[in-house]
């Protein structure tokens, strides 16, 4: 018999983590009484946790004979990179474990806006701890008002850890350290009560298998044998770092050029891309005003920094420059203009290379103290507001966001209008969108809105065959690089749009969420949905022979 736990959340404090204590799972195995292993044994399956960085994998012994798994795993973006893992983590859960420091509240409200939802549909009857670790610097008494307690200090609260333990029917726990007493009768204590209360609930289960065979006297039905597994996919890498990447060096869609000084351009960018990824370029661009930020130093930075020139004599501008021209823009400080196409290049490149930056900067301008102003201004620009900056010390920054840290900014654009330049019409409703992600995102649409097509011209374009839904669910795969079909025939319907569109990785991705459903799913309830998937797969067929016709038909054309 085995009891496995999930361990989510990382409890260590960003912000210090040269002085970042053991971990509290890996604490709780060393020093507790029911759980034998020495230390060697405890990291088990090595190439599973190189193979699979974003969670650790600890087997040991409790009370004597039982099997604990526990998976620790400190990085949310297992969400985000493998659904499907992560998933069925969840789903073989026997306790979960959420952890968080009380002074990272950036962090804790990243997890509870982004993926606690997530947590929220997958749970079935599991229980939940909640740990809040640490001692929270600074803290004054809090303020008991209603008005007054939305976001007050930089610390986690106890009423926010006890609200968000109530979302998930959790138990909430506070460790002020990871000592003998927190660990051992504090959060040990909670835990092995669960674990007690798991092993009762699979005896007893065990005990009923075990009545019904034994008062089973009829003919046995014939064994029959197991049918054989589906072959396992694997989905495809993402290349979305390298599709915006390419966004750069390709100047498709562009709708921003900046300047010098001497109004002689320098390079040309997407405002989608850099609104994305900061405020500053929001303030620029009107998505956002003075009265929305409500921070001095980003509107300082903005009038500092750049200007936006409209004259119609303007030496840099085309006169036969088809539809809206690209909106100029002249950036008023020398140095940080020189610089300026190797700071968006770190920008597309998901902005988090800052020694690769630093390198750079410092081959084209020598000086140390410009290299430092330069340096400077860039952390203004990815400054978010009423915070106190979080990017002083880089390092710190760059290790807390290894991923491409903007693909969730880009779904605040998604169905907005704001910076749109092109409109879908699907079924009597509309849907804007912006030509700068599609382009990236999908060849198909590449090829169409740079060919010669109707749709490269006109800003209203039909859409056929497929729901909104469906289409917003394919628009929000090609901004964030995330899928997460509600059910088998959504994503047979995703699939076809993916078909249509030739965007391989997430065909590959419905694909694997289909057949691990089909797998899962008893026959009883597979023959109760009623699903006519030969029908769809034939439909689905059928659309990816023409969209494949016609892929190759637009890419002739360009």
């Amino acid at each position: 018999m085995s009891i496995h736990i999930v361990a989510l959340g990382n409890e260590g404090d960003s912000f210090h983590q040269d002085n970042r204590p053991s971990g509290l799972i890996r604490t709780y195995l060393g020093r507790s009484p029911l759980v034998s292993g020495d230390e060697s044994s405890l990291l088990l399956n090595a190439t599973s946790t190189v193979a699979r960085p974003v969670f650790t994998e600890y087997q040991a012994s409790a009370f004597g004979n039982v099997k604990l798994v526990v998976h620790d795993c400190p990085v949310w973006d297992i969400f985000d990179s493998d659904w499907y893992t992560s998933r069925n983590l969840i789903g073989g859960a026997d306790i979960i474990v959420i952890k968080y420091n009380v002074n990272d509240k950036f962090s804790f409200h990243e997890v509870k806006d982004n993926y606690i939802p997530v947590i929220k549909r997958a749970l079935n009857s599991v229980p939940v701890i909640i740990a809040a670790v640490g001692t929270r610097q600074n803290e004054e008494l809090p303020c008991t008002c209603p008005l007054c307690t939305s976001d007050r200090g930089s610390c986690v609260s106890t009423t926010e850890g006890i609200q968000l333990a109530k979302e998930l029917g959790a138990t909430y726990l506070e460790l002020h350290s990871l000592d003998d007493f927190y660990i051992g009768k504090y959060f040990g204590g909670v835990l092995e009560y669960f674990m007690i209360q798991a092993l009762n609930q699979k005896t007893s289960e065990k005990m009923k298998k075990r009545k019904m065979n034994s008062s089973f006297h009829g003919i046995r039905p014939p064994q029959l044998e197991q049918p054989e597994k589906m072959p396992v996919l694997k989905a495809e890498a993402s290349h979305y770092n390298s599709d915006l990447n390419n966004l750069l060096f390709c100047c498709q869609c562009v709708d921003v050029v900046f300047y010098n000084p001497d109004l002689k351009e320098v390079v040309e960018a997407h405002k989608i891309v850099l609104c994305a990824v900061s405020h500053v370029f929001m303030l620029l661009f009107n998505v956002k005003s003075p009265a929305d930020i409500q921070d001095s130093s980003i509107i300082r930075t903005t009038q500092d920094l750049f200007a936006i020139n409209r004259d119609t004599a303007f030496p840099g501008a085309s006169q036969d420059s088809p539809g809206n021209p690209p909106l100029r823009v002249v950036v008023k400080d020398v140095l940080f203009c020189s610089c300026l196409s190797d700071i968006l290049r770190f920008i597309y490149s998901g902005a988090f290379q800052w020694e690769e930056l630093e390198e750079d900067i410092r081959k084209k301008l020598k000086d140390s103290g410009d290299v430092s102003n330069v340096i400077e201004k860039v952390k203004c620009i990815l400054k978010t507001p009423g915070k106190i900056n979080c990017l002083r010390n880089c390092k710190t920054y760059q290790a807390r966001k290894p991923l491409w840290f903007y693909n969730t900014s880009l779904k605040f654009f998604l169905n907005k209008p704001m910076l749109a330049d092109v409109v879908f019409e699907i079924q009597g409703s509309t849907v804007p969108a912006h030509r700068a992600i599609l382009v990236a995102r999908c060849e198909v649409m590449a090829a169409m809105f740079n060919g010669n097509y109707m749709e490269a011209k006109s800003v209203l374009i039909p859409v056929y065959g497929v729901s909104k839904e469906t289409f917003l669910s394919f628009l929000e795969y090609l901004y964030t690089d995330s899928c997460c079909p509600a059910g088998i025939f959504q994503a047979m319907c995703l699939l076809i749009c993916a078909e249509m569109y030739q965007v391989s990785r997430l065909q590959h991705i419905c694909e694997l969420f289909i057949i691990t459903q089909l797998q899962s799913m008893p026959s009883r309830e597979l023959a109760s949905m009623n699903l006519d998937i030969v029908d769809l797969l034939k439909k689905a067929k059928m659309l990816r022979t023409s969209a494949s016709y016609s892929s190759r038909r637009l890419a002739k054309t360009r």
